[in-house]
């Protein structure tokens, strides 16, 4: 069976303004772990301008042939082979990063997987480490366009766990598990990127 290479429009939208905001916190980071790397559009893109960093994909494991496909195209030495990840797993597949980026996920997660996320990321992150997460949020239980107002209803007639994430319980989430926002960067199309820095144990959070 011949398996296609699959194509995601909105990743091929939103990779070049991404890495201009990535470029200014990656610089002198060496491994980065990506949550959710989906078809492997970021990963090859991203991993193609740092060349100095090693970018670990990973995927629920239906989704690894097709990664492998982009790999496989690109032939980046930097880019390392999909790891089977599923945030709520206990154990997660790397003990330790510098880094980690995730985009389009938390919306489509329950909010329990959200959870789950934030806390293995704060497992894994380095104390300094950086945690970036793009896609659309809610301000004050408000949807900043009409269009994540109408994406989040369709998100939840498909599974009603899911939806377009409160900006401040975020902060709050972020907050437990000891990262401290760094920078919220407005996107196009109604989207952001929020950067986080994990905190020393007993250090201030604020």
């Amino acid at each position: 069976m011949t398996i296609e290479k699959p194509f995601a429009p909105s990743s091929a939208k939103n990779q070049e303004p991404i890495l201009d905001v990535l470029s200014q916190y990656l610089g002198e980071v060496t491994e980065l772990l990506e949550i959710g790397s989906g078809t492997g559009q970021h990963a090859v893109y991203m991993a193609g301008h740092f060349p100095k960093l090693r970018w670990q994909t990973t995927e629920l494991a239906a989704q690894h042939d097709g990664l492998n496909l982009w790999l496989d195209e690109a032939g980046l030495d930097n880019i390392l082979r999909p790891l089977i990840l599923d945030v709520s797993q206990a154990q997660w597949p790397i003990l330790s990063t510098q880094a980690v980026y995730t985009a389009n996920t938390a919306h489509i997660m329950s909010w329990d997987g959200v959870r789950a996320m934030f806390e293995g990321i704060a497992r894994v992150l380095v104390d300094g480490g950086l945690f970036c997460i793009y896609g659309p949020f809610k301000y004050a239980g408000e949807f900043t366009s009409p269009g994540n107002a109408k994406f989040d209803q369709t998100l939840k007639s498909r599974d009603p766990a899911s939806g377009i994430r409160d900006f401040e319980a975020l902060v709050d989430l972020a907050q437990s598990v000891r990262m401290r926002l760094l920078k919220d960067v407005n996107m196009p199309a109604n989207n952001r990127i929020l950067v986080w820095q994990k905190l020393p144990n007993g250090a201030a959070n604020s």
